[in-house]
């Protein structure tokens, strides 16, 4: 299992329309292969700050099945444009 992790920096004041488009996105990425569950959690410190959390079965699952995806150029348009800056996105596997 490997656990894909991002810290998101939203523009302030688009919290609530990220949001909105996260919960469509959300059909996108638990429809994909390899795909294990996901948590995104809102920063109670910095109100435009999230962390999403995602398992995936393989790293390949995420960067090549997913990334590569068609259905990955839908989850770029939707989520995307509310990011600042763009978010660093590292994977952990369980020791």
């Amino acid at each position: 299992m490997i656990l894909e992790v991002a810290i998101l920096d939203v523009i302030p004041g688009r919290e609530p329309q990220f949001e909105e488009n996260f919960r469509i996105a959300t059909h996108i990425i638990s429809s994909m292969h390899g795909y294990a569950g996901h948590q995104l959690q809102r920063c109670i410190e910095q109100p435009s700050r999230y962390i999403l959390l995602v398992n995936w079965q393989t790293l390949e699952d995420h960067t090549i099945g997913f990334r590569q995806s068609a259905e990955y150029q839908q989850w770029k348009k939707l989520l995307h444009e509310f990011y600042d800056p763009f978010p660093v996105v590292q994977h952990y596997e369980q020791l």
